[in-house]
């Protein structure tokens, strides 16, 4: 069954923007609005950036800088946390192993 669609007003740097969404991904849509207008406050008050659709780039830039270093960090704790369940279970297969030979 196919999701039904919103329209969802948001406003970006005091101007407004209708977005069509599936209904149930509103709430994401709006937290990530609110993000995009947020960075792009940050960089058009610091006065370096002028226009609209510099400062939106700039915002993307920014925002696709922060997810690849998220990926990156996420990726290294994913391979901190592969290689110590594998300490472990080396570990734990070394105990069983050593109870089995005193079983003999």
């Amino acid at each position: 069954m196919t999701d039904p669609y919103a329209q969802v007003n948001i406003k970006i740097l005091e101007k407004e923007y209708q977005i069509s969404c599936p209904a149930s991904e509103r709430a994401a849509l709006l937290d990530s609005a609110e993000m995009l207008n947020r960075k792009m406050r940050e960089i058009r008050d610091t006065g370096k950036v002028i226009g609209l659709d510099r400062i939106a780039v700039m915002a993307a830039l920014n925002m696709a800088d922060e997810l690849l270093r998220s990926r990156s960090r996420g990726e290294l704790l994913e391979g901190d946390a592969r290689l110590r369940l594998q300490a472990m279970r080396e570990r734990v297969e070394g105990a069983l192993q050593a109870g089995r030979q005193l079983d003999l």
